[in-house]
């Protein structure tokens, strides 16, 4: 294995020590600290109800990163989604590769390998990342309004490396039905 310093920009305040990205506030925790609380809560509200809440307050932070990092690095378009999927690889949740994008078609697909989740809580045979769902949705919304299209879209895990027989994870981005709006 091969160890190479952090690829994207860390900047500490001497200060108050907070610690920046692009401009934006981070935290740095130890996963097993993130994964257990993430866990902890799931058994307190169930698993649906946390995934359901997770995907309403990622996607607003996708939305929010997308627009302020596509305004610090003048990105349009896929390269925001390419940028997003390379940010989140770049602090440890895994590797994210998009493997299908359409813009105008409102879709995506997105494949994740070394997840943190699944490192942290091994094959417990069912999705466990769906936290990122949300994230995948708020990031297209977020590039098609800068575009002024008024297509929206929903996503989903579809496998996880957490079920038997997968290797990887695998997210679907498409366009919310006129119903579902």
């Amino acid at each position: 294995m091969t160890k190479l310093a952090p690829a994207l920009p860390i900047e500490v305040d001497s200060e108050t020590g907070v610690w920046t990205t692009d401009a934006l506030p981070m935290l740095y925790v130890p996963r097993h600290f993130f994964i257990n609380n993430h866990v902890a809560v799931e058994e307190a509200l169930g698993a649906g109800k946390y995934a359901e809440i997770l995907y309403h307050a990622g996607y607003k932070s996708a939305w929010h990163w997308c627009e302020k990092e596509a305004e610090c690095h003048g990105l349009e378009g896929v390269a925001v989604f390419e940028h997003y999927m390379l940010r989140l690889s770049q602090r440890g949740w895994g590797l994210f590769i998009t493997e299908q994008i359409d813009l105008d078609a409102g879709t995506a697909r997105v494949r994740l390998e070394h997840s943190a989740f699944v490192y942290q809580m091994g094959k417990v045979g069912r999705k466990v990342e769906y936290m990122f769902t949300g994230w995948f949705a708020g990031a297209m919304d977020q590039i098609l309004a800068a575009r002024e299209s008024s297509l929206r879209t929903v996503a989903e895990q579809t496998q996880s490396a957490a079920e038997p027989g997968c290797d990887a994870g695998i997210f679907a981005v498409q366009p919310l039905t006129e119903a579902a709006r």
